[in-house]
């Protein structure tokens, strides 16, 4: 249930809100296609982010030796220096991209991150096809709009497969995103352990900041307190647990409560309804009756009320 509980959450990153987070491509991508005398040694001023397609590519990174197969992905942080080469008798193509990923275009995201160099990427059957148009399609010489959104889940899937944690040496602590920074990091630590009834508390503490002031800052730009928004994750799983099929009272255990009517209570607070109205939204969406009803009618079958009644 883990592994399930992880998929529904949306990633290491999914969190953030979306504005803050700068991707800049910084050259078109690199249709890799090496023969067996393919040989490079270099190093780059941005990440570099490799995916293997067919055949194998060998590489030389700090004293290791790495192999990378299709379905593989590993990154290059800036100023890593390498070395690669093809001892195959198969050529060696893949796709590689040079980038950059900052937070307000200030912090380097990347750099926050512990990542695993290399991974075999757990989607692979969706991004098999997505990376083989991405690389057939990319111009020669230039970036697309397409391929900015198209890499965007591309390296999305790369960081929530290779993620080992949020790096605790701290940036600098006196602008607005750093704070902001600081916050979106302690939203996604509690997000991706809501079950750990003491997450909150630890994220507070971690942060660089007073622990007050930090309270407070996390409570201004999410709305909501540390607990609080841990209390959302909660419900949140609870509730895609039950779109897919788990019983009100299944998902409530699930998620951490043993006492359903304060399960029912949380989740009313959350979502703005009981969890079985809910489910009769869920319902009647699926069938299309909402569409032709208006809210007052909408209202009345969600809630058992016929329309202007008390």
């Amino acid at each position: 249930m883990a592994k399930k509980m992880d998929e529904i959450e949306g990633g290491i990153l999914g969190r953030f809100p979306p504005g803050a987070l700068s991707l800049v491509l910084t050259r078109s991508a690199i249709k890799m296609q090496h023969s067996s005398s393919w040989r490079i040694e270099k190093e780059n001023p941005v990440e570099d982010l490799l995916i293997a397609l067919d055949g194998r590519g060998s590489y030389l990174i700090e004293g290791e030796r790495l192999t990378l197969d299709p379905g593989e992905a590993m990154l290059l942080p800036r100023g890593t220096r390498f070395l690669g080469w093809n001892d195959g008798p198969e050529g060696f193509l893949g796709v590689a991209q040079h980038f950059t990923l900052s937070v307000h275009g200030e912090h380097d995201l990347i750099a926050q991150m512990d990542l695993a160099r290399k991974v075999r990427l757990s989607r692979w059957d969706v991004l098999e096809p997505m990376i083989r148009h991405y690389r057939q399609s990319a111009p020669p010489s230039s970036v697309t709009l397409a391929q900015h959104h198209l890499f965007m889940v591309m390296l999305l899937s790369f960081i929530d497969d290779a993620f080992l944690g949020w790096r605790k040496d701290s940036v600098a602590m006196d602008s607005s995103a750093a704070i902001d920074l600081a916050v979106m990091k302690a939203a996604s630590r509690i997000s991706a352990a809501p079950l750990d009834d003491d997450i909150a508390q630890q994220a507070v503490e971690e942060a660089p900041y007073n622990p007050d002031y930090f309270h407070r800052a996390f409570r201004d730009r999410t709305g909501r307190t540390p607990r609080q928004y841990q209390e959302f994750c909660r419900i949140e799983r609870a509730t895609h647990l039950m779109e897919a099929g788990m019983t009100v009272s299944a998902a409530a255990v699930e998620v951490g409560f043993a006492d359903p009517y304060y399960f029912s209570r949380c989740f009313k607070r959350v979502q703005g309804l009981s969890p079985r109205a809910h489910m009769r939204r869920v319902a009647l969406s699926r069938d299309g009756q909402l569409l032709g009803m208006d809210e007052p009618e909408q209202e009345a079958a969600l809630t058992g009320n016929r329309p202007g009644g008390g």
